[in-house]
Order: C-alpha cells, then sequence, then structure tokens
C-alpha cells in the first residue's frame, strides 16, 4: 500500500510543503462485508437492537456473545463501534470466533484513538480479528495486558496497550501466524512491551514501544518472516532494545520451526534508545537483518550489540519435548542451555550514537564462540554464533578510542572468514566519526544537512544465499532480498546518498519563504526536487525541477499572488 506523508508549515502569506510518496507495510483489510453491533458502556442496554448508536448494547460481553462460535463467518462479519468510555464488561475469555478476509471481526473505537477503553483482553483460537484506535489498559497485577494463542489475521492499528508495569507482558503472542501491529503504543512491562513465541507472519511497524524491564521487543520461539520497520523503541530499565530470538521452551514451538529461535526477521529503520542492555540482538537466528536503525544511549551494561546462541530447554511438558526432537527439531527433554546456534546475520550500516559520558562498559560487541551442544539435541557440534556473520558500514560513537572491540567474545576470531576483529575495523567506522544530528538534544537523530554521516562508508547489502536451511523438518524460504526500499520516514534510499542510521538525507530537507516571490529549499547536495504550487492543497501545478548538486540551498522564483499560497518540494529518483 502507498501513503502520502504531507507536511505542511505556515510560512508569512504563504505555505510550504514537502512531500514524498513512501511505501510502509501495512495490513489490507480491504472491503468487508459487516454487520455493525453498537456498544455504549454508558447509555446503552443489552437488551438494545445494537443496530444503531441510539439503540447500542452496554457491554462488550453482549456484543461477543451475537458472533457465532466455532463456525467460519459466511454471511456477515462484524464490527462492533464501540462509543467512548470504559468498557470493562469484556468476555473472561475470548475464544474460537472465525471471522474470513471477507468477513472479518472488527472493534473499532467510535471517537478518538483511544477514547474507548478496555480492560486485558486474553484472545484464544480467534482468525481475522482486528482492532482499531482502542486502548486497552491493564487495571491489576498478573498477566498480560494484550494476549494471544492460536491465532490468526489478527491487527492492532492506532492502538495503545498500557501495563503500568502490572503487567508481565504488554502484547504476549504464541503459536499464532498473521500478525500485524501498526502505528500503536505499547508500554509498561515488568518483562517485554511486546513477546512473540512462535508467531510465523506479519510485522510490527511505525509504533512506539517502550518501558519494559527486559527486552522491550522480541521474537523468539521459532518465530519468523517478521518485519519490525520505522518503530521507536526505548526505555529498557533492564535489559535491551530489540532481539531476535532469546530462549524458549521445546514444548512450546511449532513445527517446521524446530530448529532456531527466529527465522527470517528484517529489523530495519528504527530508533532505538535508552536501553540499559544492548539496543540490538540475536540469540539463535537464522537469516536475520539489522540494518539501517539508529541506536543512541544504549548498552551501558557492557555491549551495544550481541551475537550469542539461544537457549533451549523443556518447561516440563517432556512427551512435547521429545516428539519435537524426534521430528528433528533443536532441543531435549532435559533442563534449559545456551547452545542454539545463528547462521546467516547480517547487520549493515547502522549508527549507534553514545554521546559522552554514557558509554557502554566493557566494548562494542559481544559475539559467542563455538559451544558443545547435548548429544541428543539434533544440533551439529561444535554450534557457532558467528557463521556467516556480517557486520559492515556501521557508524560508531561510543566511548573512548580505545575501548576493546570484541572485549572477552570467543566469537568471531581470526580464523572467521566473515567476521574478525580486523575486518570490524576495516568495515565499520568505529569511534572515527563523530555523528552530526540535526538536533541530537532534542532528539531529533536525523543527519544533519552537509554534517559528515554523508562521509560515513556504508555497503550494499547482499542477500541471504539460500538453500542452507535446517533440516528435518524443512521450513518454508524466507526473503532472501535484503533491500530496504526506504528510510524511517519513508523516503526511498537511492543508490547515491545512501547514510547509515535509520533516516537519509531527503528526509531533512526543509523549505522557507525567503522573499514573497521566492522561496528556498534547504536539502543536501546531490538530489533532485520537483517544486510545485497550488492554491488549496488539492491540485498541484509544477513550477520547477532542480538540482542542488553544490549548494544546500537552491532559490525559486514563484508567484506572489494571493491565489498561489501553497508551496511543495517531492524528492525525485536520481
Amino acid at each position: 500500500m502507498q501513503c502520502r506523508l504531507l507536511l505542511i508549515a505556515a510560512l508569512l502569506s504563504a505555505s510550504v510543503v514537502w512531500a514524498q510518496d513512501m511505501e510502509s507495510p501495512s495490513y489490507d483489510i480491504g472491503t468487508p462485508v459487516v454487520q455493525d453491533i453498537w456498544v455504549n458502556p454508558i447509555g446503552g442496554n443489552d437488551g438494545n437492537s445494537g443496530n444503531t448508536s441510539n439503540q447500542a448494547l452496554r457491554t462488550i460481553t453482549a456484543a461477543w456473545n451475537r458472533i457465532p462460535q466455532g463456525q467460519t463467518l459466511t454471511n456477515t462479519g462484524y464490527r462492533v463501534r464501540l462509543l467512548p468510555g470504559s468498557h470493562t464488561s469484556i468476555p473472561n475469555y475470548w475464544e474460537s470466533r472465525y471471522g474470513t478476509a471477507l468477513r472479518p471481526i472488527i472493534f473499532q473505537a467510535e471517537g478518538a484513538p483511544g477514547s474507548a477503553v478496555l480492560p486485558d483482553p486474553n484472545i484464544f483460537d480467534c482468525r481475522y480479528l482486528y482492532f482499531i484506535g482502542i486502548h486497552f489498559d491493564k487495571p491489576f497485577s498478573g498477566g498480560d495486558a494484550f494476549h494471544l494463542e492460536q491465532c490468526e489475521n489478527v491487527l492492532l492499528r492506532n492502538c495503545t496497550v498500557s501495563g503500568h508495569t502490572f503487567a508481565q507482558e504488554g502484547i504476549k503472542v504464541n503459536q499464532s501466524q498473521h500478525i500485524y501491529i501498526e502505528d500503536c503504543d505499547i508500554s509498561g512491562a515488568d518483562d517485554n512491551a511486546i513477546d512473540f513465541v512462535a508467531v510465523q507472519y506479519g510485522h510490527i511497524v511505525r509504533s512506539k514501544i517502550h518501558d519494559a524491564a527486559d527486552w522491550v521487543l522480541y521474537v523468539k520461539g521459532g518465530s519468523a518472516y517478521i518485519t519490525i520497520d520505522g518503530n521507536e523503541v526505548y526505555d529498557s530499565s533492564g535489559n535491551g532494545g530489540i532481539t531476535a530470538g532469546q530462549g524458549t521452551g521445546f514444548e512450546f514451538m511449532t513445527n517446521p520451526w524446530l530448529h532456531n529461535e527466529a527465522y527470517d526477521i528484517k529489523i530495519v529503520n528504527n530508533l532505538i534508545h535508552d536501553t540499559y542492555g544492548a539496543g540490538l540482538g540475536v540469540n539463535g537466528g537464522y537469516n536475520i537483518l539489522m540494518a539501517y536503525n539508529t541506536l543512541v544511549r544504549i548498552g551501558q551494561r557492557s555491549h551495544v550489540i550481541e551475537v550469542v546462541h539461544g537457549r533451549r530447554g523443556c518447561d516440563g511438558d517432556s512427551a512435547a519435548c521429545e516428539s519435537n526432537r524426534v521430528a528433528g527439531g533443536w532441543g531435549t527433554a532435559g533442563a534449559e542451555a545456551q547452545y542454539i546456534p545463528n547462521r546467516n546475520v547480517y547487520i549493515f550500516n547502522n549508527i549507534v550514537y553514545n554521546p559522552a559520558p554514557y558509554q557502554s562498559e566493557w566494548q562494542h560487541f559481544a559475539i559467542a564462540g563455538n559451544v558443545t551442544p547435548p548429544r541428543t539435541s539434533n544440533v551439529a557440534s561444535p554450534a557457532a554464533a558467528d557463521d556467516n556473520l556480517r557486520i559492515c558500514g556501521n557508524l560508531i560513537w561510543n566511548g573512548p578510542q580505545n575501548l576493546s572491540v570484541l572485549g572477552d567474545s570467543s566469537g568471531c576470531q581470526n580464523g572467521n572468514p566473515t567476521c574478525n576483529e580486523a575486518q570490524l575495523l576495516a568495515n565499520n567506522q568505529i569511534n572515527t566519526l563523530f555523528p552530526q544530528f540535526v538536533n541530537a538534544s532534542n532528539g531529533d537523530f536525523r543527519p544533519a544537512i552537509t554534517g559528515n554521516i554523508f562521509n560515513a562508508v556504508t555497503y550494499p547489502i547482499p542477500a541471504f544465499p539460500g538453500g542452507d536451511r535446517p533440516a528435518p523438518p524443512v521450513q518454508p524460504t524466507g526473503v532472501l532480498d535484503n533491500t530496504v526500499p526506504h528510510e524511517r520516514t519513508g523516503y526511498p534510499r537511492y543508490a547515491r546518498h545512501r547514510p547509515p542510521g535509520a533516516y537519509t538525507g531527503g528526509s531533512s530537507m526543509r523549505m522557507e519563504q525567503i522573499a514573497p516571490d521566492t522561496v528556498g529549499l534547504r536539502a543536501e547536495r546531490g538530489y533532485r526536487y520537483a517544486i510545485d504550487a497550488s492554491s488549496d492543497v488539492k491540485s498541484w501545478a509544477p513550477v520547477a525541477v532542480m538540482s542542488n548538486a553544490t549548494e544546500t540551498l537552491l532559490q525559486v522564483p514563484v508567484s506572489a499572488t494571493n491565489e498561489i499560497r501553497h508551496y511543495r518540494a517531492r524528492l525525485l529518483p536520481p
């Protein structure tokens, strides 16, 4: 789906606009067939028809009970339209409602986003279930603020999930597929703000995810084919930002994803800041991409990025663990240990910025060496954490010049052809280039116009090799291509001027009115821009196409008439 980003700034008698087509993952709801059920927690009555707002039901429980249970919807889907207020009466257990793509089940706030407030739902075995504009509030301790189990095609869009530290997890999803989180705010967990276990297919995009006591966000337990793009991830008091993999009870994994902790995860364009532990991590991952992220004030506890083994153990159901082992999975029916290997982890073109006196305590990277897995675990020995690990094009400013690159890490030693200390120093800029941002002190981490971030060397990201998935059982192949076509705010990443970090130069451009008949465009050198004019910000007429090969300020003659009051600049392909 394509969207248009449009920012308008009034300047004197005219306004100036900068705009750009953007591609960003969004779940396509389509044009569903639905029957409306209205719910008013203040003035409704469960004896009403629920067909209109003035015949609204009072409780979500009554609305939920009107949706057939245990059968696929064939005639109509349902849209539950929630009027503002606290909807405290919800099902104890949301179970076995089966929407379809054409006939989904939608819960939608009818006021402003967040005006309809629900306590913590516990949802099991549901399909095509969408939540739009709802605030989920955890009112007491214990459990999760939002929990899904064995569900398919669930969407959270423009929602807030507040655990207030009462919740163990903000959003917990296990043994589910096609889970989509878009433009949400998730916070306040005693453990993780988002925890995916055995979740395949989906995305987490354009969201604020914060205030957690462990990792802010992780996908583990055989989670696969998930894009984590354009989020702001911050405030972990006990651990780190985003990790692919971690540790899982073997019985909770689903066939055929029984080997690695995480498969085919793409973590791109995120702003990650203020995490006590590493900003990014891989713990037992296969085909993991971490590219074009900006990390700020991270890793004080030890290191800024980690690549280590995942953990695996059996949490009590020894029969299920043994069944997964016999099927070829990696694990045993015994105690937990850390031996799940990594393969094909690519960490490219990120920025790590720890402004003094903030720094990681011991080193830049923590990379594990080989370990010996349990004899009956099906894991080949030795189990490597750095098999085809590639770390290139990262701009790192962290601590003193002599801060250790690898510290006491036993991985990435001299015999490793893709990752060793000499390679890390040669292919990354580590404490050699101080990154200059637009306004770092106020949280604006776009590259400064004409700043030195554009002097950093970045590298094209190769595709994953393919043909090397662990087996048996064999998992579906993910997307091997590692192109990152857009940046955090949606501007394209052209072949030229592709700086590290979550933002490009195009996102740093700005317009200003120099005179009644002159508009100025400040932008990075080497781009082309189209200047358009409009009287109503609905239809636009071209004024000029210009490039700034040498200067950062383009001066554009424009009309000074009252009819033409708006101008915009569009970044053009090279």
